[in-house]
């Protein structure tokens, strides 16, 4: 018998992300409004949340022992909760004297509990889901990320102005809080797991556990993370640093142009978060390393277009429509290795390993995003010779995960739940 993709606890999985995410990404953005509007400066809340993302990194994989050996229903009621109480509290200390500090210890304390929370929801899709709905699971909780990503600004920007900032983290309070009522009826096994020692004899019992099973047991699973981080590296490097820099700094285009290029992105994210859900069973695994050949295919249009004696125009549509063919073979590339991740791994490492996921994919963006913002600004006037190499780079890389992803599909792909 087949099993339903939205069960009861998967729907209010969904409801709590989606409300979760909303109230994050509206909260982010009338605090980086105000903090630009108090200071003039981009670089000040630049700082801010680079700072504040360090947490997350050094927490993760903590979190992913918590998601281990906790009940994971409660651990994310538990942390919704005290993200609502947190910026309850911080609306209620905000004042003129002490805004940017009480604003920087809200996003440390975002980001602690944002290390706890990710590897946790992670783990509760492989819980929730069997089998190729585990791939559709993954699926469409991207796409609600995505459309939180697309309407929360447009929303939030507007009631932040017209109601300024406290208004919408008061709306943010109430998301979060929304979020744990929903995650209160949400029902998992759970068994408590046995230990012997103190805390910090199991913590690193724990990790020691988990970086065995990666290292030695199943190394693809290792592979399979330096390989989804690496493509982020390439992908984040050109669309975070290189998508405004190319149509503000190159192009000349206003910021309207960028908003649209912006918005054209988060589109195609949810186009590959559908595709991935209806190629579940059609895509085989050894066939991943043709979406990543696709998306450095996808890169040397738009290198190609600034070798080309066309209008800015001409570029500008050029570079939108190969972004976003790239945009959609990473999403569906990301989802399929994540819920691949999920299937090989047995139920009392998923936590730890999906902690693994986010720790290196959170190291590994800024890395590229500083590599391609030197690059850009080295070769500003032949931009070509960013975005041709690195479609050419990422081909090869492609090429040569072949016998790789032949290799896993040799494999079984659920060990135990």
């Amino acid at each position: 018998m087949t099993q339903k993709l939205f069960t009861k606890n998967f729907l209010l999985l969904i409801l709590g992300q989606l409300t979760s995410l909303f109230g994050n990404f509206i909260l982010k953005l009338a605090l980086s409004m105000y903090v630009l509007e108090v200071t003039g400066s981009a670089a000040i809340f630049a700082g801010i949340l680079s700072i504040a993302t360090i947490p997350t990194i050094i927490l993760s994989p903590l979190g992913g022992i918590l998601a281990d050996r906790a009940n994971r229903r409660n651990i994310m009621v538990a942390l919704d909760a005290l993200t609502g109480v947190s910026v309850l509290c911080t609306v209620l200390l905000l004042s003129e004297k002490n805004n940017l500090a009480v604003i920087s210890v809200l996003l440390v304390i975002l980001s602690v509990l944002g290390a706890f929370e990710t590897p946790t929801v992670q783990a509760c899709i492989p819980t929730m889901l069997q089998g190729s709905n585990i791939l559709k699971g993954n699926a469409v909780v991207n796409q609600v990320a995505s459309l939180s990503y697309l309407t929360a600004p447009i929303l939030g920007g507007v009631l932040y102005a017209m109601f300024g900032l406290k208004p919408v983290m008061y709306a943010s309070v109430g998301c979060f809080f929304l979020t744990a009522l929903f995650e209160c009826f949400i029902k998992l096994f759970y068994q408590r797991s046995q230990s012997k020692g103190g805390v910090l004899s199991v913590i690193r019992q724990d990790f020691l556990l988990s970086m065995r099973y990666i290292s030695k047991e199943q190394t693809n699973i290792g592979k399979m993370l330096i390989l989804t981080a690496f493509s982020r590296f390439f992908v984040m490097g050109i669309t975070i640093v290189g998508l405004p820099y190319i149509v503000r700094t190159v192009l000349g285009f206003n910021a309207q142009y960028y908003g649209a290029a912006e918005s054209a992105l988060a589109i195609a994210t949810i186009l590959g978060s559908i595709a991935a859900g209806l190629l579940t069973t059609k895509l085989k695994i050894h066939r991943l390393s043709l979406l990543l050949i696709l998306m450095g295919i996808f890169m040397i249009p738009a290198g190609i277009a600034f070798l080309c004696p066309v209008n800015p125009m001409t570029k500008y549509v050029t570079t939108i429509v190969s972004l976003c063919g790239m945009q959609i073979a990473i999403s569906i590339f990301s989802i399929f290795a994540v819920s691949l991740i999920q299937q090989k791994t047995p139920g009392h490492l998923i936590g730890k390993v999906m902690a693994y996921t986010s720790s290196i994919t959170l190291c590994i963006q800024p890395l590229g995003q500083i590599v391609y913002g030197f690059l850009f600004d080295t070769f500003s006037n032949t931009i070509y010779l960013c975005l041709i190499p690195t479609g050419i780079i990422v081909c090869v890389i492609g090429l040569s995960t072949i016998s790789f992803f032949k290799n896993i599909e040799k494999e079984p792909q659920n060990l135990s739940s």
